[in-house]
């Protein structure tokens, strides 16, 4: 009972830090079900069937609030669906003592990305196009790689997809995010039938993907709400730490990195963490800072912007 609590407190959790970031849902989720035992195919097929409610109505909550652009939806959406589909079939024909590895190796990597993307070079607010100007050359090898990327590993769509069309830097964040994660529906539904497909319904629980469900149902809206309201780069470097200590872990274990010194290891990559934190948080207070003193000077700048 209490690791259904847990987890429903995760499903609450991820959901609101994907809503807000357009990422995190998935990589976050699924490391924490790896490390409660679940198996690599078991824990992405969980996690995506979780995702069939909690896109949805995340989808719908943007879609409400003006945050989705409908021809990216589709243009990305349905090239993620088809590599979903693959990444889930190569996953479910792995065996568990092969996928392991792979999966926290994915993850770690994904994590390291979001970590250094948002600590580093955190994507700007200042693109005001509401609708997305690429077209399908660009979207569908996207939507390809990022589908595959997600059925693979757990997690993925967000990371890919979103820090691909924020560094483009030609659509308003808000549209991008709320346009991801509406597109996600699509490549969640083609996952889940391919795990369904490779997997049978036997090597899923069943309560997990129920507690995960409630708990990212009762975030989606206001992670949509939070959008443009939280410090993207703050939350995004933190969620990136969690993910890289989570997985960090499970490789440590597979191939006895460090042996019984491990702790080291551990308290060496808190100790970056927790920096690339402060270097966020400063940089943020900064821009904050510099964002106040103008329209002091200016008091028409909100205005304009």
């Amino acid at each position: 009972m209490n690791k259904l609590i847990v987890l429903a407190l995760v499903g609450f959790g991820a959901q609101l830090v994907d809503g807000a970031l357009g990422m995190g849902y998935g990589v976050t989720s699924t490391s924490l079900l790896l490390v409660a035992g679940l198996s690599p195919a078991a824990a992405s097929a969980s996690v995506h069937f979780s995702e069939l409610g909690t896109t949805l109505v995340s989808g719908a909550s943007h879609w409400k609030l003006g945050n989705v652009d409908w021809n990216l939806v589709w243009r990305l959406g349905v090239p993620g669906a088809v590599g979903a589909f693959v990444g889930a079939t190569v996953l479910s024909r792995l065996s568990t003592e092969a996928a392991a590895p792979i999966m926290a190796g994915l993850l770690l990597a994904l994590g390291v990305y979001i970590l250094t993307r948002f600590a580093v070079r955190p994507p700007k607010a200042v693109v005001h196009a509401a609708r997305s100007p690429h077209g399908s050359k660009f979207l569908a090898p996207l939507g390809v790689v990022g589908g595959f990327v997600d059925a693979t590993g757990g997690g993925g769509w967000g990371p890919v997809s979103t820090t691909a069309l924020l560094s483009a830097g030609r659509t308003k964040p808000r549209q991008v995010i709320g346009s991801v994660d509406t597109s996600e529906f699509l490549v969640t539904l083609s996952a889940s039938i391919a795990f369904l497909i490779g997997l049978g319904s036997a090597g899923i629980d069943w309560a997990f993907v129920g507690v995960l469900l409630l708990g990212g149902l009762f975030a989606a809206p206001v992670a949509a709400w939070l959008v443009s309201r939280l410090p993207a780069a703050v939350l995004g470097t933190a969620v990136g730490g969690l993910i890289i200590i989570t997985n960090l872990r499970t490789l440590a274990k597979e191939y006895d990195i460090l042996g019984d010194h491990r702790g080291l290891l551990y308290l060496v990559v808190v100790a970056l963490w927790l920096g690339f934190v402060g270097l966020a948080v400063a940089r943020y207070r900064r821009t904050a800072g510099a964002e106040a003193t103008t329209d002091e000077r200016d008091p028409d700048a909100l205005t304009r912007a």
